[in-house]
């Protein structure tokens, strides 16, 4: 019984830990159009800042940690996707060392604005990005708008 509760304990400590260490706490953006890198701050676990609209409508979490029911697709969708755009997260890890995951968003794509994410990307030190692509459609291409991106392709 007794290492039953210390094992408790254990985990009662850790997963805090991990929880605070999923989310961005940073992203940036480059690509056409675009002066400069787009700084993007917040709170990355939920939606509520630019960050965590981002991370919610780009499907970060689900790229990055999978999720069940999975809302990725495994191949690229057909179509002409337009422009890419190149987004850079800073992932906090648990041991104080920082992470950087990179996502491509495309937001003028034909079939609505996607993301993809190359599967197996390293973070927290001996974690690996499922990766994939996710449908963002609109919310996608308003949060990249609101953040800076071009409304429409540049030219």
């Amino acid at each position: 019984m007794r290492r039953y509760l210390v094992a408790a304990a254990i985990v009662a400590l850790a997963v805090p830990a991990l929880a605070g260490a999923k989310g961005p706490v940073g992203a940036s953006i480059s690509g056409p159009g675009l002066d400069r890198a787009l700084t993007v701050h917040g709170d990355g676990e939920g939606p509520g800042t630019a960050l965590g609209n981002l991370t919610m409508a780009s499907g970060f979490f689900a790229q990055a940690f999978g999720q069940t029911p999975d809302p990725t697709l495994r191949s690229r969708p057909a179509g002409d996707l337009g422009t890419r755009y190149k987004v850079v997260y800073t992932v906090p890890g648990p041991n104080g060392g920082n992470s950087r995951l990179v996502q491509f968003v495309y937001p003028y794509a034909k079939a609505g604005a996607l993301s993809y994410m190359r599967p197996g990307q390293p973070f927290f030190e001996s974690e690996r990005t499922y990766g994939g692509w996710f449908r963002g459609a609109a919310t996608l291409k308003r949060t990249l708008v609101r953040a800076g991106v071009p409304a429409r392709p540049a030219s």
